[in-house]
């Protein structure tokens, strides 16, 4: 069933100070250094405020880049590789430098680290998911800094579209973390200028990301980073609509994170939008890949979006695959507007069979009737 909204208009800054766990997200941008490779000095302050926040009894997890950038500085390259093969053996070398350069950061600070690569490919998978979770959360309960990145040297997808803004709001939903940081090398998300020779300032809280939020974005990916402030607006709305908060934050300000976490004003704030989600809807909302769609007619959009109900066969009115038993499919109404998503009991061939039917004639047409629900409510999170 469609989640309640929460609580926003009353909900101020003070409620990050009651953080348990917190997921940092830090970018090639900070990260590189001015002759390449990478910036120990940050990742030295970085590390002190991990520490400092982890000895005030909040759980950290550090999602970082930066690994082709520590690789293309060790190959000696003067930019970021072009081909595919290039990027991925920069990432390879790169990892290790990055990963040695962090456990002599937080060692020095009396706190082992724990490497973790993740790909979107291995997070669509359930089993997959939940034992990258237990990882976390033990990694957690020993009181190891969990450092994060993506696992670019298989990676294919996620190394030329990807980044790691994305990642860190999956993973913040995936240990069911209470706040998102996402440190830039610029204030926050910015206003447009009153004047052409205004400085743009920043925007302290943003409700709801909106068409009219996106628009307010100017920047895009740097020489080493692939994101920008439209992968952070969109990674805020995965985060804030499964329950959690965030905030941009400038990543070279003095003592950044400890002052986000007594609650002061820094960078842009985006409050939480819902209720939490259970863990299992979170993972097909967010971290599930859409295998196909489903249309429905109206009085099954209602039924669902209204009343949750399951998606039954006399309800799909088209089917656009392949896909398979289990996957999970995007859900249109009659206009074409997603309105929902869900992990599918028929095959794509299956439900084109059966759609418009009753319940009763799935079996003679297919054979046999397994379920009676083209998709089960307990399977279907209304968006």
């Amino acid at each position: 069933m469609k989640n309640k909204p929460g609580n926003r208009k009353e909900e101020t800054r003070s409620a990050v100070r009651s953080t348990r766990r917190m997921v940092v997200k830090v970018g090639s941008r900070l990260l590189s250094g001015k002759e390449g490779g990478i910036n120990s000095r940050f990742v030295g302050r970085l590390s002190g405020q991990i520490a400092d926040l982890r000895r005030e009894g909040k759980e950290v997890l550090l999602v970082t880049s930066g690994a082709i950038a520590a690789g293309s500085r060790e190959l000696g390259l003067k930019r970021r590789p072009g081909t595919l093969p290039d990027l991925q053996a920069a990432a390879a070398v790169g990892q290790t430098i990055l990963m040695h350069i962090y456990h002599q950061a937080f060692r020095r600070r009396g706190y082992r680290v724990g490497q973790i690569l993740l790909t979107r490919e291995g997070l669509h998978h359930r089993d997959r998911h939940l034992n990258a979770r237990h990882t976390l959360l033990a990694l957690l309960g020993r009181n190891i800094i969990p450092i994060i990145n993506e696992n670019d040297t298989v990676a294919v997808d996620e190394i030329r579209f990807g980044d790691n803004d994305q990642l860190a709001a999956l993973v913040a939903n995936l240990v069911g973390a209470d706040l998102l940081v996402l440190l830039s090398d610029v204030d926050g998300l910015l206003a447009p200028a009153s004047r052409p020779e205004s400085a743009r300032e920043v925007i302290g809280r943003v409700e709801k990301i909106t068409p009219a939020v996106m628009a307010l974005v100017q920047d895009g990916p740097g020489e080493y980073s692939r994101g920008g402030m439209g992968s952070k607006l969109e990674a805020a709305g995965i985060v804030t609509r499964a329950g959690g908060r965030v905030v941009i934050a400038n990543g070279t300000r003095s003592a950044v994170l400890t002052d986000i976490a007594r609650g002061e004003t820094v960078g842009t704030y985006f409050p939480t939008a819902f209720s939490r989600l259970r863990s299992r809807k979170c993972w097909i909302a967010f971290s599930c890949l859409k295998k196909g769609r489903i249309l429905v007619d109206e009085g099954a959009r209602r039924a669902l979006a209204e009343r949750g109900k399951s998606l039954l066969a006399s309800g799909v009115t088209a089917v656009e695959g392949p896909f398979r038993t289990g996957d999970m499919v995007s859900i249109a109404g009659p206009d074409g507007t997603e309105f929902s998503r869900g992990l599918v009991n028929y095959s794509s061939r299956e439900v084109e069979m059966i759609r418009g039917e009753r319940t009763g004639r799935i079996k003679s047409i297919l054979g046999s009737r397994p379920y009676d629900e083209v998709i089960h409510r307990d399977n279907l999170l209304i968006l």
